[in-house]
């Protein structure tokens, strides 16, 4: 057994029943071997499709969300599917976003003690990239039928909180949402946070309300629950992304940035300059009358997340002309073969 777990780098390996026959022989029954998930990459005999523990073979948006994972390393970010429907006597499928393992358990509970359907447990921990949870905000809302978004975590959180605020805003504007938003964003600079939702609030036709520390995931969840209640049943349909109509003009400047790119309307840029400028921190300047970075182009492309906060102050400025495209590989396929 030893020889064997080390072979695959198992961090476990356990036979359970040994069966003894009639005559007289050891049969393993059964067997589980758990494969260290760094180590399944070296590994490819065992044709491990995804390094998580799921009870399920991996659905397309489990793929879709594992590919993010990998191509971006700041931060953890798991998902995993759980219910596609709702009983009859829930109030409905919610898409749940924790931050942290034991926090985002104890929100789950409350989430369903408030007698709700948890469509897909998501993390997104250990300081991930803006980026990264607008990518997780995507994938949680390509899920059908959810009557709201139930984001809650650990409340006390090292990670600077805005990063993800700013990520889920973007994620809410892009997709219009419909359906009512409790975030509780408890750590780091919390109170800017719960401010970025509250002014994104204002442009969405849902209200998204944000939440601190303090407020405890049973009272969040008391309050989601009104919210939908309110909404009148309402339930989510996945939609592709809008983005401005200006990224197909041909007076437009495109500056690529890890998995996407930044378009600049050039028509626009006299008036927009102070605003990006501002706004991207000094990462886009003017020269001769032309954006372009103010850094050497490999440097520039790993500022998607400063450049994602510009894109939503831009737009919670009323400025046009600014836009953080982010590729999510195979996700608008997915959504667009359930439409």
């Amino acid at each position: 057994m030893f020889n064997a777990a080390r072979s695959v780098e198992a961090r476990s390996l356990e036979i359970n029943p040994l069966v003894l026959t009639k005559t007289g022989e050891f049969v393993a029954a059964d067997c589980r071997i758990t494969i260290d998930d760094y180590a399944v990459a070296r590994h490819p005999e065992l044709g491990i499709e995804i390094a998580r523990e799921f009870d399920h073979p991996p659905t397309a948006l489990e793929r879709v969300a594992y590919a993010v994972e990998q191509s971006d390393h700041r931060g953890t970010f798991y998902f995993a599917q759980l219910a596609t429907a709702a009983p009859k006597d829930s109030k409905g499928l919610v898409g749940f976003h924790g931050a942290g393992g034991g926090g985002s358990m104890m929100s789950m509970d409350a989430i369903v003690n408030a007698g709700f359907t948890i469509a897909n447990f998501t993390d997104t921990s250990g300081n991930p990239s803006a980026s990264k949870v607008y990518r997780a905000a995507r994938i949680i809302l390509a899920q059908p039928d959810l009557v709201g978004y139930f984001g809650s975590g650990s409340g006390v959180a090292s990670q600077e909180q805005y990063w993800s605020a700013y990520g889920l805003a973007k994620a809410f504007w892009e997709l219009d949402l419909d359906i009512p938003a409790v975030i509780r964003l408890g750590g780091n600079t919390e109170d800017r946070a719960v401010d970025i939702l509250h002014r994104m609030s204002k442009l969405l036709r849902s209200p998204v309300e944000g939440y601190r520390k303090t407020d405890t995931p049973a009272t969040i969840a008391t309050r989601f629950a009104e919210l939908v209640e309110n909404s009148g049943g309402k339930k989510w349909k996945p939609r592709i992304p809008r983005a401005p109509h200006f990224i197909k003009d041909s007076a437009v400047v495109s500056l690529p940035v890890k998995n996407g790119s930044v378009w600049i309307d050039t028509n626009q840029w006299p008036q927009i300059r102070g605003a990006v400028e501002t706004h991207s921190g000094g990462l886009i300047i003017d020269r001769e009358g032309v954006p372009e970075p103010s850094l050497a182009d490999e440097e520039f492309a790993t500022k998607d997340s400063e450049l994602l906060a510009c894109d939503v102050e831009c737009r919670l400025s009323g400025i046009e002309g600014f836009y953080l495209e982010l590729d999510i590989p195979g996700l608008n396929e997915l959504i667009e073969g359930v439409q």
